[in-house]
This record gives C-alpha cells, sequence and structure tokens, in this order.
C-alpha cells in the first residue's frame, strides 16, 4: 500500500472514529434537546416536539401483609417493607392548574395535603414513601411538580429530621429591578427558609429543587398527556432516582453525617379504626377552596363497595395518569387555618398551619366527626383529636388532609 492510500485509510479511520463518537453524544443528549427544541409548547401541529413517556411497570409482591406503614397504617408484606425501610419519606410538591390535569402519582402517596398556592389555584404536597414501593408505569412517576411554599414547608418538616422536599423554585427574594430591594415579603420566602433550616448543607443536603438534579433524575415532558402543556405544567420527576439521589447526598434511612435515623423524633397517627363501612354518613362531601374558583371545586362521593371517598376535581372525576383511575382516600381531613392573602404583589398567600385550630373527619361512610388539630412548632407532627381530647384513630390507608380558609363552608349530601 502506498503513501497515499495509508493517508487515506488514517482520515477514513479518523472520520468515522469522530462520527461514532458525535453520534453517542447526540443520542444521549437527544431527549433533552427535543424538549426544548419546539420554542412554542402551545403550537400543536406537526412541528410540535413529542416527548414520550418512558414506561416502567408495577411490582408485585406475594404473602402476607403483616407490616404497617408508619406513615398511614396500611398493610404490605414483609419485602416491600424491606425496601422503604431503607429510605426516609419523600415529599413532592404537585401542581393543581387546571391544564396541568391528570396529575402523576398522587395514587402512590400515602399522605397528600391540599392548599392554595396562589389566585385561588391549589397545589398538592404528596409524601411518598410505603405505596411508591410497588412502582409505576412510568419511569418519571410523579408531576408535574411546582414551587415551594413556605406554609408546605412547615409540614414537611414532620417527615425526618432531614426531609426530602422536592420542587422546582419557590418563592424566594424576587425584586423589581436588578439589584433594587426584595418584592417578596419576608414570611413568604420559601427558598431563603429552606437555607435557613439546613437542608442544602453539606450532610443535611435534602432540598430536592430540580434545578439542582440531573435529566435523569427530572425531566420536562410536554405531550405526556397527549396534548402539547405549557412549560410550567410539564416537569416530571422519578421517584426511585430521587430517593437515589438523597443516598448519594447520605440519608437513606440514616442521616450519614450525624449518624441519626430518619425517624428518631418522628411521631406516627394512631391507625386502630376498623375498615368497616358505617351508616349515617353523607354520600357526598363538598367545597371550594376560595368562591367562585370552580375549576378547584372539590367534592368526595362515598363508594361503599370499596369504603373508600372518590376525589372529582373542577366537576370532574380526578384520575391519576399513572394509573388511568380516580384517585381515593380512607380518611378526608379538612384541617381549617387562619389564611392571609395577596401579603406582596407577587399574590402570595400564608396559612397557620403551626399553632391550633378545627376541622373535620370523614372515615367509613359514617357522620363527619368535629376534631382539632395542634401543632406546637414547625417540626413537630400535627395531632388531631375528637371533642374528647383523644387522638383520632385513623382507618389504615390513604390520608387526605384538606387545608380550607377559616370559616369556608362545607356541604354535606345524603
Amino acid at each position: 500500500m502506498n503513501l497515499k492510500s495509508k493517508t487515506i485509510f488514517i482520515y477514513l479511520g479518523v472520520f468515522l472514529l469522530l462520527f461514532g463518537a458525535s453520534y453517542a453524544v447526540f443520542s444521549f443528549i437527544s431527549p433533552v434537546v427535543s424538549e426544548i427544541a419546539n420554542p412554542n409548547p402551545n403550537n400543536n401541529s406537526q412541528n410540535a416536539t413529542p416527548t414520550a413517556a418512558a414506561k416502567t411497570g408495577i411490582l408485585t409482591f406475594e404473602g402476607p401483609k403483616v407490616a404497617a406503614c408508619p406513615l398511614n397504617g396500611e398493610l404490605y408484606t414483609k419485602d416491600e417493607q424491606n425496601i422503604w425501610q431503607t429510605r426516609r419519606p419523600l415529599v413532592v410538591m404537585i401542581e393543581n392548574h387546571k391544564d396541568a390535569r391528570p396529575q402523576s402519582g398522587l395514587s402512590n402517596a400515602d399522605v397528600v395535603y391540599e392548599a392554595v398556592a396562589e389566585g385561588g389555584i391549589t397545589r398538592f404536597m404528596g409524601v411518598f414513601y410505603c405505596g411508591a414501593v410497588k412502582g409505576s408505569t412510568q419511569k418519571y412517576d410523579v408531576g408535574p411538580v411546582r414551587s415551594a411554599r413556605t406554609y408546605f414547608l412547615d409540614l414537611a418538616s414532620e417527615y425526618a429530621d432531614v426531609p426530602l422536599y422536592t420542587h422546582v423554585g419557590g418563592a424566594n427574594c424576587s425584586a423589581a429591578t436588578p439589584g433594587g430591594p426584595c418584592t417578596t415579603n419576608k414570611k413568604a420566602l420559601a427558598l431563603e427558609q429552606i437555607d435557613q433550616y439546613g437542608w442544602t448543607k453539606k450532610g443535611a443536603w435534602g432540598d430536592m429543587n430540580e434545578f439542582s438534579l440531573s435529566y435523569s433524575i427530572c425531566r420536562r415532558e410536554y405531550e405526556r398527556t397527549g396534548t402539547v402543556k405549557d412549560t410550567e405544567h410539564t416537569m416530571y420527576c422519578s421517584t426511585p432516582q430521587l430517593w437515589n439521589m438523597a443516598a448519594n447526598r447520605g440519608l437513606t434511612n440514616i442521616t450519614t453525617a450525624t449518624n441519626t435515623p430518619w425517624n428518631k423524633n418522628f411521631r406516627s397517627w394512631a391507625f386502630n379504626a376498623t375498615d368497616q363501612t358505617v351508616a349515617g354518613g353523607p354520600s357526598t362531601i363538598s367545597f371550594d377552596f376560595w368562591p367562585g374558583y370552580k375549576d378547584y371545586s372539590v367534592s368526595w362521593k362515598y363508594d361503599a363497595a370499596s369504603n373508600s371517598y372518590v376525589r372529582s376535581n373542577g366537576g370532574q372525576p380526578h384520575i391519576d395518569f399513572d394509573t388511568g383511575k380516580p384517585l381515593t382516600t380512607k380518611n378526608l381531613v379538612i384541617e381549617y387555618a387562619k389564611e392571609t392573602r395577596n401579603i406582596d404583589e407577587h399574590m402570595h398567600n400564608l396559612y397557620d398551619v403551626v399553632g391550633t385550630g378545627k376541622g373535620v373527619l370523614l372515615q367509613n361512610g359514617a357522620p363527619a366527626q368535629e376534631i382539632t388539630w395542634s401543632k406546637p412548632n414547625r417540626t413537630a407532627r400535627t395531632i388531631f383529636r375528637d371533642k374528647n381530647n383523644k387522638e383520632v384513630n385513623f382507618v389504615p390507608g390513604p390520608i387526605w388532609i384538606e387545608i380550607l380558609p377559616l370559616g369556608n363552608p362545607v356541604n354535606y349530601e345524603s
């Protein structure tokens, strides 16, 4: 082979090597590119870029259900318990804007909180621990994930010495002009409070702000539900990957930096109520968070066959996208809290979930039970008591806590 032929072969080899490397890199990052390539995600034309949700699957566990979930008392197999005991609870902010529905993952949450985020639009905080062990049909199994609010931080603080708090940004010290004064009321500074609580420090980095996470953990899926969504309604996260990231930060069932179990000071509720239908209660419980905001009206219809309450949202059955089934609960708590609206130009709200107040408990199809709640400080567990000042017993299973402004009417239909 002459020198010219050798040179040609050398250049050809280098070209093929570079082409292969470029293809590999492009294949790795192309999902990210596809998500941002469409400059107008509202355009549902053929030029819109779809994002296929990765499929996984539901795990099946066999054997007697003898292990009680410490969050809601539901029974699972020993094998399931062996999985959740290696972790700590994961709390995730999930939006409820009407354009974000159907949401993913709420059916796998052990406890769900709902309160207004702003402008009459509610937001959920799902607490995932035991139920999430069974897996999901979607790799990115929870979302759309949205921003932090201070009163949700108060509730998240109940779920570990260092809670795993998942969100996309949050209320912070916004300025009207660069370098100008902060225009956010200091009581609403969620990101600053997260820093203050130590959740962003080495050894206690439980803050799962999406801006600090990789694409393999959270990503945008514009067409997940079959229609193109605005960008703010498209962030989905993988609960297994969130737990893996927490483990990499030294936060498993143990806080490695202090060699402390996450639940050293955790207070479980009581789960001694029998899962059995009781006659005489309302067939439907319905309410608005803010008057006139019918897209966020809620109703819970009692289903005697399953002895559970089935949720509707904005006049429609509230479906979990991952399962295709309506959301249900065994225990419905209405917690009344003092509301302070529009405390700054960003229309931030506050809810006093630290302190004491009144509420209502519904379970087993029984008549509504008047209760009280108390939470003496941010990290203390919220305790619910009956009219005799005894701690209430929950039915083992999902618990939904609806945080309503003081005085909001609730309708009970027989």
